[in-house]
């Protein structure tokens, strides 16, 4: 897949007593785009829990660059910066855009799967790794070690 893209709405709970966007509001929309995504491969909350894993956020930051009022017209990517080949660690990010070609946020996390029985980081299944792989791939996309 070259490019995944999201558009979302702003509603009225959005906003701040400054009138534009509240910052963890940001951090719903990148949520949202990716549990989007991975539903949308096959990676559903269903095959999740029958393999008792699930997706864990070990570091999540927003840069903000433009001011997003009640109005703009938002989409958000997502692209994998980095990953190891398993699927077990990677670095996922989310551009932000307001009407159509403005860059007003920036959000990366750093992730990995985690065994929800046992409470600990783990593995992929194999499927999961193949599908994870589709995320488009960053224009400085690398493969980190094993």
């Amino acid at each position: 897949m070259e490019k995944y893209l999201k558009k979302v709405e702003i509603r009225w709970s959005d906003l701040d007593p400054n009138f534009h966007i509240r910052h963890s509001v940001y951090y719903d929309w990148g949520a949202f785009v990716r549990m989007n995504f991975f539903n949308e491969i096959g990676i559903t909350l269903a095959a999740m829990m029958q393999h008792n894993i699930g997706l864990i956020i070990l570091r999540e930051e927003c840069v903000f660059k433009k001011e997003i009022i009640w109005g703009d017209n938002i989409t958000i990517n997502l692209k994998l910066l980095q990953s190891k080949k398993n699927g077990s660690r990677w670095t996922l990010q989310h551009e932000i855009f307001k009407n159509e070609n403005i860059l007003s946020a920036i959000i990366t996390l750093d992730g990995a799967w985690i065994d929800t029985q046992k409470r600990k980081l783990t593995t992929p299944p194999e499927s999961f790794a193949e599908e994870f792989n589709k995320i488009p791939k960053a224009n400085n996309f690398k493969w980190i070690g094993e």
